[in-house]
């Protein structure tokens, strides 16, 4: 059974039991309509105090878990999280937490995970911790990528939700695993003296359609022939999804000046274990001639090799893309070979780029 009085102190939170002390701020939130307390919290606020007094507790007092406010410097409550489904003869729970609304995007939620994450594996033989999440909640497969847990598969279609059945991915953590063993690329904004990368949004998604359908680009890319908006949008769920599970990160290169959209850059196949890295990129048509390309995949490379450790950034053009071999020549990378048949029959054009290659 978990300890009724377990109190934990993160950086800035901290995870406690709930309490008849925390009435008036319960209240004000069931008032308020916003979601994130735990299950079988009341729907009217005249349930509020029974609930504190004896209901939130009934999932410690089965030995099957725990909700834990958590509260944040001023005691006031700014999210929620439990363990559950708990089988102390497998050794394993499952956590899952809730953020108030208008707490959320300052990292409370991994924070808190890590936190009671931690003191599980410290005061219980508890040996695995299970987290769950909809495919399409970005946000939370984030979470738990900050928080450690390895990504170990989807089932399709497991939640059912008011608009539709969504598809599930299943995270654990064991009591074994490294904090760093999912190591993934942080959202981040990079600068250069005449541009601004950052990671993509939904704003960008008219312009990646535009540059991806322009005729040049489908020539001399591997992207779709019919590619438009939907594309766009999935490109940009695609990659998050795949930046949270470690294997790369995309840029959107702005005019800091004017926000006009001037190119595109991802990085994919990452190998955190020889710390190499691929990186692709499409120039908006009218953007073209300028250099932008590749003054923001120098800018992503030495970001990689100062701040991550990557020795290798590979890139590969096709044999007929002169001037997709001409920005990475004027970038400082060297000419490797020729893949054969490596993109949909096309030869490419083996590039790579090192730390040594920037001294």
């Amino acid at each position: 059974m978990f300890d009724p009085a377990v109190n934990i102190t993160t950086e800035r939170l901290t995870l406690r039991p709930f309490s008849t002390r925390d009435a008036d701020r319960v209240r004000s939130i069931v008032r308020s309509g916003v979601q994130f307390l735990p299950p079988g919290t009341p729907a009217q606020v005249s349930g509020v105090d029974q609930w504190l007094a004896s209901g939130v507790h009934d999932l410690q007092r089965s030995g099957q878990g725990v909700h834990l406010a958590m509260a944040d410097a001023a005691d006031r409550i700014v999210g929620a999280i439990s363990l559950f489904k708990t089988s102390w003869s497998a050794g394993t729970t499952e956590v899952g937490y809730g953020v108030h609304p208008l707490y959320r995007g300052r990292g409370y939620a991994p924070e808190a995970v890590r936190g009671l994450t931690g003191w599980v594996f410290a005061t219980t033989q508890l040996r695995r911790i299970d987290l769950t999440a909809n495919l399409d909640n970005l946000s939370s497969l984030r979470v738990a990528q900050k928080a450690g847990f390895t990504w170990e598969g989807v089932l399709r279609e497991a939640a059912m939700e008011d608009d539709r059945p969504h598809d599930l991915v299943i995270f654990g953590l064991l009591r074994s695993d490294s904090p760093l063993s999912s190591p993934i690329l942080p959202r981040t904004e990079l600068r250069t003296p005449r541009l601004l990368l950052r990671p993509p949004t939904e704003t960008d998604v008219p312009d990646l359609a535009a540059t991806a359908a322009d005729p040049l680009t489908q020539a001399m890319t591997g992207v779709p022939r019919d590619y438009g908006e939907g594309h766009a949008r999935a490109f940009l769920i695609l990659s998050e999804r795949a930046r949270s599970r470690g294997h790369g990160a995309a840029f959107t290169v702005v005019e800091p000046s004017s926000g006009r959209f001037v190119a595109n850059v991802d990085l994919r196949d990452a190998d955190w274990t020889h710390r190499t890295v691929e990186v692709g990129y499409m120039t908006a048509p009218w953007a073209r001639g300028n250099g932008y390309a590749g003054e923001a995949v120098l800018a992503i490379a030495r970001w990689l090799f100062d701040k991550h450790g990557f020795v290798r950034l590979q890139l590969r053009a096709a044999v007929t893309n002169q001037a997709s071999q001409r920005v990475a020549e004027k970038a400082g990378f060297v000419r490797e070979g020729v893949a054969r048949n490596a993109l949909q029959g096309e030869d490419l054009v083996v590039y790579s780029l090192t730390p040594s290659d920037l001294d």
